[in-house]
């Protein structure tokens, strides 16, 4: 039978600044979908990661189901008003428009969804990230697709042989989605100097080339050019199809050991590397560091089991050190340099006024001609 997962994302409010969403939120939005899935879905999970609060569907609806997007929307405008009622900070802060209007892409919420015909075992992993932009997970996808030393099972399984299509997004084009495909191996140099700018290209999805399959769906919404300012950064959600023609689990998640620098931290405007953690984990040091939370899942006959939390091990908790080691040492840098992002990425804040106001105070110097006095 054809599945359909969607993964649709917000941050509605959270206790003490950036930190978490409270219990009773959690709670609303639960008792919400409960209340109205019924027809819609076939299951739903609901998690946070930092102050961002996920609802993965399971569904036999396809993706863009418009009656699915206005559940999740109006759970969301439901969770607003106890954040309200709560006095939360940032209460309803990424829903951007004032009314549902058929899809809730465009409308602030990050969203990602696959269709696919169930295999008779159907593993998957559910990312959430938070503090970051959607480009957090380019260079994690293409190691995972595309590198044997991290995936074995590109030299190692015929199942994988051919190698994955990238559809990678053009994110800075605001009229529409402006995509490209390329294929690895054959256009792996390509893939990567797309890849290497996070900010612009972003992988919108992968597909198994053995198969024709969707493998890899993320979430490529940037909220500031649907609110033609910051408005908070745009904390990517991600689903990974895995083992059989697609990678291992293991595969899938090696890539996150790096705790790669990527856009984020406070204000959404500095570099801070990307560290696992457990599923429900709340932000702090300098609203971080980055994080990223891994599900993983089984879902059959468009149900759902229970999680299983990928980065719960021990071994993650050395990952953790090493990751709070490199975003104390970054942050010793403050704001010079490679510690805060480039002022392309920084034209909707505060910094842009404060040039503005500084630019007529520049003089162009004089050139003093040779031999005359002065």
């Amino acid at each position: 039978m054809k599945t359909t997962l969607s993964i649709i994302k917000a941050d509605i409010g959270s206790i003490g600044g950036h930190i978490k969403p409270s219990t009773q939120l959690l709670q609303r939005v639960n008792d919400f979908l409960k209340k109205g899935v019924k027809g819609i879905a076939n299951d739903f999970f609901v998690s946070h990661t930092g102050d961002d609060i996920a609802i993965l569907f399971s569904h036999t609806h396809g993706v863009g189901y418009e009656k699915l997007h206005k559940l999740a929307w109006d759970a969301f405008i439901a969770g607003t008003a106890t954040a309200k009622e709560q006095g939360l900070y940032g209460a309803g802060q990424d829903l951007l428009k004032d009314s549902f209007s058929g899809n809730v892409k465009g409308m602030g919420p990050a969203v990602a969804e696959m269709e696919f015909e169930e295999r008779p075992n159907e593993p998957f992993v559910f990312f959430a990230a938070d503090k970051t932009d959607p480009g957090a997970y380019n260079l994690p996808l293409y190691l995972m697709f595309t590198d044997p030393m991290y995936n074995s099972g590109l030299i190692l399984s015929p199942n994988m042989a051919k190698g994955f299509k990238f559809v990678i997004m053009d994110v800075s084009y605001t009229e529409g989605d402006k995509l490209i495909e390329l294929n690895a191996p054959e256009d792996l140099y390509d893939i990567a100097a797309l890849l290497r700018d996070n900010e612009r290209y972003v992988v919108e999805s992968v597909w198994s080339r053995e198969t024709g399959e969707i493998a890899a769906v993320v979430s490529t919404t940037r909220l500031h050019n649907i609110a033609g300012k910051y408005t908070g950064k745009d904390d990517p959600v991600m689903l990974v199809r895995v083992q059989g023609p697609f990678p291992a689990t293991g595969e899938v998640l090696a890539p996150f050991n790096i705790g790669h620098f990527v856009a984020g931290f406070m204000r959404g405007s500095h570099v801070g590397p990307l560290m696992p953690v457990t599923m429900n984990s709340q932000v702090s040091f300098f609203d971080g560091p980055p994080v990223v939370c891994a599900l993983g899942f089984c879902v059959h006959k468009a149900k759902l089991t229970e999680p299983a939390d990928a980065f719960d091990h021990p071994y993650w908790d050395y990952i953790r050190t090493k990751v709070s080691r490199k975003a104390t040492d970054i942050r010793e840098q403050g704001f010079a340099g490679a510690a805060m992002l480039p002022y392309s990425e920084l034209e909707y804040g505060g910094i842009v006024k404060k040039l503005e106001k500084l630019e007529p105070k520049f003089k162009v110097k004089k050139e003093v001609k040779a031999g005359k006095k002065k």
